[in-house]
C-alpha cells in the first residue's frame, strides 16, 4: 500500500463548494495533505467535512478552486477515467454499505470482480483483506450474521482490497460503542503504517485526543485549524 513520492498525496488550491448559492459548504480551503500522513478531519456538523471527502473521490466537484489527487488534477479525469482513478482510494462509511444478500467474501471481492481479476486472483487478495481486520475465518457468513463491529471490518476489509495509496472514513465509528471504536481505530492506524495515506472524519474528540496524528478543523465551511 501507499506509494513512495513526496509530492502532496491530496491538494486543494482555494476550493469553494456551494449547494445553493447563498451557502457554502467549503469556504476557500487550501491544504496539503502529504503521503503516509494520518489526518483527523473534525468540526461541528455542518462544518464541511462530508463534502470535503466527496471531492477527493470525485463524487462532488468544487464549484471553484483546484484539486490535486495522487498526481491527478480531478478537473481533468473523464467520466471513463473515473473508476481508474477510484482504485487507488478506499472509502469507510458510518452505514456499513454491505449488501445483505452476498456473503462476506463477495462483499470484500465485489470490485476486483466487476474489474475481471481472475477468480484465484480475487479469492488470495479477500483473504488477505479478511486476515488483516481478523475476520478470516467469517468468508461464508452474511452481513446479517455479524456485529456492528465485524460489519464495519469487513468495510474496512473492502476498502483495502486494492491495496490503496488512500483511505479515507466518514464516521466511521460513528455507531459503534467506544471499545469497537478503538478497535476500528487501530485497524486503520495498522494500515497508515504500512504506507497509506489515511483520512478520518470524526468528531469524537476523545478517540482524536487518543490517537494522535494531524487534525484538519473545518467550521462552517472554513479551514480553521491544521491547514499545511
Amino acid at each position: 500500500m501507499g506509494v513512495g513520492n513526496d509530492s502532496p498525496m491530496i491538494r486543494f488550491y482555494h476550493v469553494s463548494k456551494y449547494y445553493r448559492k447563498e451557502v457554502a459548504a467549503l469556504s476557500e480551503v487550501t491544504l496539503r495533505i502529504q503521503p503516509r500522513q494520518f489526518c483527523f478531519l473534525t468540526g461541528p456538523s455542518g462544518a464541511g467535512k462530508s463534502t470535503f471527502l466527496k471531492l477527493i473521490i470525485r463524487e462532488e466537484r468544487p464549484s471553484q478552486g483546484q484539486i490535486i489527487v495522487n498526481g491527478r488534477n480531478l478537473a481533468a479525469i473523464s467520466g471513463r477515467q473515473l473508476p481508474f482513478f477510484r482504485r487507488s482510494i478506499g472509502v469507510v462509511f458510518q452505514d456499513f454499505r454491505l449488501i445483505p444478500t452476498k456473503t462476506i467474501y463477495e462483499n470484500v471481492s465485489l470490485l476486483l470482480t466487476i474489474q475481471g481479476m481472475p477468480i484465484g486472483e480475487r479469492k488470495r487478495r479477500a483473504f488477505e483483506a479478511l486476515q488483516w481486520v481478523g475476520l478470516q475465518s467469517r468468508l461464508k457468513a452474511f452481513p446479517e450474521e455479524l456485529s456492528g463491529g465485524e460489519q464495519q471490518r469487513v468495510a474496512i476489509a473492502r476498502a483495502l482490497i486494492n491495496r490503496p495509496a488512500i483511505l479515507l472514513a466518514d464516521e466511521p465509528t460513528g455507531n459503534l460503542d467506544p471499545d469497537l471504536a478503538y478497535e476500528i481505530m487501530k485497524l486503520f492506524r495498522e494500515v497508515n503504517a504500512a504506507g497509506t495515506t489515511v483520512v478520518v472524519a470524526t468528531h469524537d474528540r476523545q478517540l482524536i485526543r487518543d490517537f494522535g496524528g494531524r487534525v484538519i478543523l473545518l467550521d462552517r465551511g472554513r479551514l480553521v485549524d491544521g491547514g499545511e
